[in-house]
C-alpha cells in the first residue's frame, strides 16, 4: 500500500501518468480489501481551486479508485464556500470527513504517500465498525470518561506516521462519543505546524496538549491518552510474575529476530524481550535498497516482515526493560514485569542514534532538532538548516534535503569528509556549502530552533548563526548498559566483546548483531543472529562451557 495516490503528483522530466492508468493500478490493488465491506463508508471531500490544487486532485483520484471497487464506499465533494461547510466548520482545503454524522474524524490533507495505509486502515474499521483494538488497549481505553479531541500531525513521506495515526483512530472508532481526530498533514498545513511546534512527525496531541512525540504501539498510545502525556511503560493488568526458557534474547532488532527464528526452530524454548520499538534502527529507515531480494522496500515494512515471521516460532515481550541478569543454573533476567529462569541470555541490544550532548539538543528535540531528514524535511522546504556529521549518511542526508529546497549546510568538526568519493563529488557540485573544523556547542530557541552557537577550531572563533532546523547525522553508540552492569568485557572501542563465535566472558550469556560492532548493516546482524542461535543450541546440546572447564 506504501505511495498510493502519489503518482498523480507529476516529476519534472517525466512523461506524465495518464488518470485512467493509475486508476486502475489503484483499483487493482484496492479490490481484495472492499469487495465484502458490509458498512456504508460516506465521505466528504471539501476543496477550493487555488489552495493545495495538486493535493485535492490527488485525494480525489485516491477516493475514486476506492468507491469504484466498492459500492459501500460514497463521496461528495463541496467547495469550501458550501453551507456544509459552515455545518462542518471546515476551513481548509483539501479537508476530509469520514462518515461525519457518527464519526468526528477529518483528515486535513491528502490520504497519499505513506499516509494512504493509514487510509484504507480507516475505511476498513468504519465499513466494518470495528477498532480491532487488543484486550489490553480496551481495558486502557475504556478509563477515559471525558472528552478528547486528538489531533495527529503527519507526513507522506513517514513511514512511521501511519502507525500513530492508526492508533488514534482505533481510539475513536472505539469511544465516538467522547473522541474526536484531527490527521494533519504538515506539507498541506504548514502553518498549523508552525502554531504547535510540531516540526517533527508523528506528533500527537490531545486537548492541545502534546501527549507523544513519534509512533508508539498501540497501548502505549492508548496509556499516553489516558494519562493526557507521553508514557515508555506499558503494564498489563494481568501478568505471569515468572516465564520458564531455554533461551531469553535480549532486544526485537534484525538481529535478535533473525535468532529468535532460528533458536525456536532448533526446537529452543525462546522469548525475546525488547523495551522499545521492534526493529531498532531499521523501523525508522525510510528506505532500505540493500536488503537481498528487496531491491526497495520501507524500514518499517521490513520490520512488519520480520516481526510476523518471529511470532510464527516466539514469543515477544515488547515494552519490558531488562534491569538485571543473574548468571547461574537457571540464569534469571529480571525485568521491570516479570522475572525469566533460561538456559542461554543473548544480548542483541543494539545501537542508538549518537546525539550532540549540546545544551537545547534534548528540550528542541521534534521542534527543529531531527534526526531523520525523510521525515520532517519537507517541513522545512525554503527554511534554512544545517546537518551535523561528515559521513555517507550526513551526505545523503544533505542532498535529499537540497533537492526538496532546504537550504542546507553541513556541518563537520574535521577537516576532510569520510564519505565516499562519489558523494562528495555530488555534494561539491551541488555548491551545499560546508563548514570544515566546527563544532556545534549549542542549540537555541525558546518554543522551536532559531540558532546554533558553533565553534571553528582552527580561527579558534564561536560564532552565532541563524537556522529553523539541526538535523544530526553523527552515527550510532552501541547499548551496552546492561553488558557493563553484568560485567561482561568490552572492546576498547566499547563493543560486547566475544570469542568469535558470540560467546562473551560469563558463561551462558551471548552477544550479536550491532553491539558487537563490525558493519552495522541489516544483512549482517541478520546473519549474526542466525549464527549466534546455532552456536547457543549447540553449547546447550554439548555443554561448551562445561566441556572447557573438565578440559581444563
Amino acid at each position: 500500500m506504501d505511495g498510493w495516490g502519489a503518482k498523480v503528483m507529476e516529476e519534472p522530466g517525466r512523461e506524465p501518468v495518464s488518470e485512467r492508468v493509475v486508476m486502475e493500478q489503484l483499483e487493482a490493488q484496492l479490490e481484495p480489501l472492499f469487495k465484502d465491506l458490509p458498512g456504508d463508508v460516506p465521505l466528504l471531500l471539501f476543496t477550493q481551486v487555488g489552495r493545495n490544487d495538486v493535493l485535492s486532485a490527488a485525494a480525489r483520484l485516491l477516493i475514486r479508485a476506492v468507491r469504484e471497487v466498492s459500492p459501500k464506499i460514497t463521496l461528495r465533494e463541496f467547495d469550501l464556500s458550501h453551507k456544509l461547510a459552515r455545518q462542518w466548520s471546515v476551513a481548509r482545503s483539501p479537508t476530509l470527513l469520514m462518515d461525519p454524522d457518527r464519526y468526528r474524524i477529518r483528515w486535513l490533507g491528502a490520504p497519499i504517500g505513506e499516509e494512504a495505509r493509514t487510509f484504507v486502515e480507516a475505511l476498513l474499521m468504519i465499513g466494518h465498525g470495528k477498532s480491532g483494538l487488543g484486550r489490553e488497549s480496551l481495558k486502557v481505553l475504556n478509563k477515559i470518561d471525558t472528552g478528547r479531541e486528538i489531533k495527529v500531525f503527519v507526513s507522506t513521506s513517514c513511514p512511521y506516521c501511519p502507525q500513530q495515526a492508526v492508533n488514534a483512530l482505533k481510539a475513536v472508532i472505539e469511544k465516538p462519543e467522547l473522541l474526536s481526530l484531527e490527521i494533519i498533514d504538515i506539507q498541506a498545513n504548514p502553518d498549523l505546524a508552525e502554531q504547535y511546534s510540531a516540526q517533527s512527525v508523528p506528533q500527537t496531541f490531545a486537548n492541545d496538549v502534546l501527549i507523544a512525540q513519534g509512533a508508539q504501539t498501540e497501548e502505549l498510545f492508548m496509556l499516553s491518552l489516558q494519562k493526557m502525556e507521553q508514557q515508555t511503560l506499558f503494564i498489563p493488568d494481568i501478568d505471569a510474575e515468572e516465564v520458564e526458557a531455554d533461551l531469553v534474547i535480549v532486544g526485537g532488532g534484525p538481529a535478535g529476530l533473525t535468532a529468535g527464528i532460528y533458536s525456536a526452530r532448533s526446537g529452543l524454548r525462546t522469548v525475546v524481550v525488547e523495551k522499545g520499538a521492534l526493529g531498532g534502527q531499521v523501523a525508522t529507515t525510510p528506505v532500505v535498497e540493500n536488503y537481498p531480494g528487496l531491491t526497495q522496500v520501507g524500514g518499517k515494512a521490513l520490520v512488519d516482515l520480520m516481526v510476523s515471521h518471529a511470532l510464527e516460532y516466539v514469543q515477544i515481550f515488547q515494552g519490558e526493560q531488562v534491569m538485571d541478569i543473574q548468571p547461574g543454573e537457571p540464569i534469571m533476567v529480571t525485568t521491570n514485569r516479570r522475572r525469566f529462569l533460561t538456559r542461554a541470555v543473548l544480548l542483541a541490544t543494539g545501537a542508538n542514534y549518537r546525539h550532540l550532548n549540546v545544551p537545547g539538543e534534548s528540550r528542541l528535540s521534534g521542534h527543529g532538532v531531527s534526526y531523520c531528514s525523510t521525515c520532517d524535511g519537507p517541513l522545512f522546504k525554503g527554511k534554512k538548516v544545517i546537518i551535523v556529521g561528515g559521513g555517507n549518511s550526513a551526505l545523503t542526508e544533505a542532498l535529499h534535503l537540497h533537492n526538496i529546497g532546504v537550504k542546507v549546510t553541513l556541518v563537520h568538526r574535521r577537516d576532510t569528509l569520510r564519505a565516499q568519493e562519489q558523494l562528495v563529488k555530488t555534494l561539491l557540485s551541488n555548491n551545499i556549502p560546508v563548514l570544515f573544523n566546527t563544532e556545534v556547542k549549542e542549540i537555541k530557541g525558546k518554543d522551536r530552533v532559531q540558532e546554533v552557537v558553533i565553534y571553528n577550531n582552527d580561527m579558534k572563533k564561536t560564532t552565532t548563526m541563524a537556522v529553523d532546523g539541526v538535523f544530526i547525522t553523527v552515527g550510532y553508540e552501541p547499548a551496552v548498559e546492561l553488558a557493563k552492569k553484568i560485567g561482561l568485557d568490552l572492546t576498547p572501542d566499547g563493543y560486547i566483546s566475544h570469542d568469535g563465535r558470540h560467546r562473551t566472558n560469563i558463561p551462558g550469556i551471548y552477544a550479536a548483531g550491532d553491539v558487537e560492532g563490525g558493519y552495522k548493516q541489516i544483512v549482517t546482524a541478520t546473519g549474526q543472529g542466525a549464527e549466534s542461535a546455532m552456536v547457543i543450541f549447540e553449547d546447550l546440546i554439548h555443554p561448551y562451557w562445561k566441556t572447557k572447564k573438565d578440559a581444563a
